[in-house]
């Protein structure tokens, strides 16, 4: 009798989810031009805020210390101008710790040339079909829609967890996990979370790591009618590319099981190259800026030390008397895993099987994000959300619609199952 009741309590839920309202809230969100480090970061957090006081949560809105937080053992460090931010995390009635917290970050990173964009602007909205476009869509505020779905749900459905729910919402992923950070330093936890980020259907249960790095590079200016007279930092810089890329293979040669079908799960890309500042002149200093992938369960100090010793075994006889200087500015993410065979895999996997029909594979993602923190703070964590991560940072950013209200399902019916019902 017992169980009839909570598969009634679970239809409920399920029932309260209002796929109109639901997309609805996703485009409203995408609207919102919510670039790492902007105002619009901080708007985009009072208006969760406000929806989730809304639900009947016990709401935590904080300013984040920003001095404060930049010197505590474990900064994850930041890349873009901050000079504020705020930290939002709401919670359902219930007893102890929360049993699952649902958490997404409303940062987005900017757009690129606009006249890439469909339309031109990214911030539209458009729907065409079952696609909604624009930045951000999919990374990734169609999870946090996802997440704010579930709870509104689950009040909607006048439904009484017997342990909380969380909600977190945070700034600043793109850029390093200051809003995650911030999150756990302030004393937020779970006994479980489920970071939505787009998994296109998998569920991730690890992360790689990727440190932003600096190679700056001295040549010898000259007029470049007598080049010879100089040393073309652009030049020098060309075996350090190439061992670079030797280094890249070597470090993805062997690689876990979990990352079956990606031949390239640590990756090392220069992101930026800057040199010169006269036509006619030979550069003096390039400076590039990239990201170093960081193995599953390395520590990050021995993949910073692989880099630089890569770099320095260039064997150059310019390089030799004028060394490569790297430095480490920028995000750090360190690598991270959920614990081998903790039981919110299983459950994640159920409820998505149970609400789609087909159980779901389980993967690792070549790229860092907030589970590292949430791991390295003692919460076991996963990903599960809507949206394909090659569309991300993209000018061609999407999202299905149909797959935004699958996720919602299947993370709302998470939750019942978790947290359980009075």
């Amino acid at each position: 009798m017992q169980q009839c009741s909570v598969h009634d309590v679970e239809a409920r839920v399920l029932d309260a989810i209002d796929a109109a309202e639901t997309v609805n809230l996703l485009a409203e969100a995408v609207r919102v031009p919510s670039v790492t480090g902007t105002d619009a970061e901080s708007d985009l957090q009072h208006h969760y805020a406000r929806l989730l006081t809304g639900l009947g949560m016990d709401v935590d809105v904080w300013k984040l210390d920003l001095g404060d937080l930049a010197g505590r053992p474990g900064f994850p460090g930041t890349e873009a101008p901050r000079t504020e931010g705020y930290g939002v995390v709401a919670v359902t009635e219930g007893e102890g710790v929360p049993a699952l917290a649902l958490q997404g970050h409303v940062d987005v990173v900017p757009t690129g040339d606009l006249a890439k964009w469909e339309g031109s602007d990214p911030f539209a909205a458009r729907i065409s079909g079952d696609v909604l476009h624009g930045r951000g869509a999919c990374d990734m505020k169609a999870g946090l829609v996802a997440n704010l779905a579930v709870a509104r749900a689950i009040h909607r459905a006048g439904v009484r967890l017997v342990r909380p729910l969380a909600v977190h919402c945070v700034i600043s992923e793109e850029d390093g996990g200051l809003g995650a950070f911030a999150t756990l330093e302030r004393g937020h936890t779970a006994e479980a979370a489920v970071i939505s980020e787009p998994t296109s259907g998998t569920v991730i249960t690890a992360n790689a790591g990727a440190l932003t790095f600096r190679l700056e590079l001295a040549g010898r200016a000259a007029h470049g009618a007598t080049r010879q007279e100089g040393v073309n930092a652009v030049e020098v810089f060309w075996p350090v590319f190439e061992a670079i890329r030797r280094l890249e293979a070597a470090r993805n040669s062997d690689v876990p099981e979990v990352f079956r079908g990606n031949a390239l799960p640590y990756p090392i890309e220069i992101g930026t190259v800057r040199a010169g500042d006269w036509a006619s002149s030979v550069p003096d200093l390039l400076v590039a800026e990239g990201r170093l992938g960081v193995r599953l369960d390395e520590d990050p100090a021995a993949a910073r030390a692989a880099f630089e010793e890569a770099v320095a075994r260039v064997a150059h006889p310019w390089l030799r008397a004028n060394p490569p200087v790297v430095t480490w500015p920028g995000g750090q993410f360190a690598s991270g895993r959920l614990p081998a065979g903790h039981e919110l895999l299983g459950e994640v996997s159920r409820a998505v099987a149970d609400t789609t029909g087909a159980a779901p594979v389980e993967a690792a993602a070549p790229y860092g994000s907030d589970l590292r923190l949430y791991t390295a703070g003692g919460i076991p964590t996963l990903h599960y959300g809507p949206g394909d991560v090659r569309f991300a940072h993209a000018p061609r950013e999407q999202v299905a619609l149909g797959e935004l209200l699958a996720v919602t399902r299947a993370l709302a019916l998470l939750a019942v199952r978790r947290c359980g019902v009075r």
